[in-house]
């Protein structure tokens, strides 16, 4: 599974606006909707599921990033809203940094090897020191597209 198969062109905001956590999910999932991924009329309940999901333990790993999401029978696959924050969003991270890279992701509640198989891809790269200042530093959604193709393709030449 590629970044590029899990978060949607039209889903990425290198300006995200939002400087809280819950209107940082608000806002990615609302790129969702716009993109037509999911219908507005799930929005509450989403971003209800998701913010329970938070309250849980905050999915702020550290290092400036975080990966909330939830999984919902209202798609067919992962799914995600990418989000890049130059001033930063308090998740309540483990490190208590803020945070400035968010990957907002929706799973099929019905196929956990899939949800698994997208985290598996999403920290793969997030794991990567370079990975993250480059996605830190991107400006507009070719920034971050060029930046998903090329991790895409450096993880596909690593596994051939």
């Amino acid at each position: 599974m590629n970044l590029r198969d899990i978060v949607l062109t039209d889903a990425i905001v290198a300006g995200l606006e939002a400087t809280k956590r819950d209107h940082a999910i608000g806002e990615l999932l609302d790129r969702l909707i716009a993109c037509g991924a999911v219908d507005g009329e799930s929005r509450a309940s989403l971003l209800k599921e998701a913010l329970a999901r938070e309250k849980r333990g905050s999915t702020g790993f550290g290092h400036g990033v975080a990966v909330p999401h939830t999984k919902t029978s209202l798609v067919k696959k992962p799914i995600a809203a990418l989000g890049v924050s130059q001033s930063g969003v308090d998740f309540s991270s483990l490190d208590r940094q803020p945070v400035h890279s968010i990957i907002f992701m929706l799973s099929p509640k019905d196929h956990p090897e899939q949800h698994l198989a997208a985290m598996e891809t999403i920290f793969g790269a997030l794991s990567q020191e370079t990975f993250r200042r480059f996605l830190r530093q991107a400006r507009n959604r070719e920034d971050v597209l060029t930046l998903l193709d090329e991790t895409d393709g450096a993880a596909n030449a690593g596994s051939a």
